[in-house]
């Protein structure tokens, strides 16, 4: 039988890399629309991250903020500009 903690500390081990992968994608991608999109995976592993750490008063208003608000402001503003960043 598995310890619950090593569980645990390996699965935020796993979501810690899957942020870090994230992060590195939405810094590299030319194309903004898609830049978000890997911004907001890497806010909701981020938010995974706190409720396993225990923090769901953080989780509650991170979520909404990060996850939906952020992105949904930053793609109008994308809408309003141009698709792709030049060089």
């Amino acid at each position: 039988m598995i310890n619950p903690e090593v569980l645990v500390f390996g699965l935020l081990g796993f979501l810690g890399l899957v942020s870090v992968v994230a992060t590195y994608l939405a810094i590299t991608e030319k194309n903004l629309v898609r830049a978000i999109l890997f911004s907001a995976i890497q806010s909701t592993v981020y938010a995974f991250i706190y409720y396993l750490l225990m923090a769901p008063d953080i989780v509650l208003v991170y979520v909404p903020v990060a996850v939906g608000l952020y992105p949904a402001v930053i793609l109008f503003l994308i809408h309003k500009t141009e698709k792709e960043e030049r060089d």
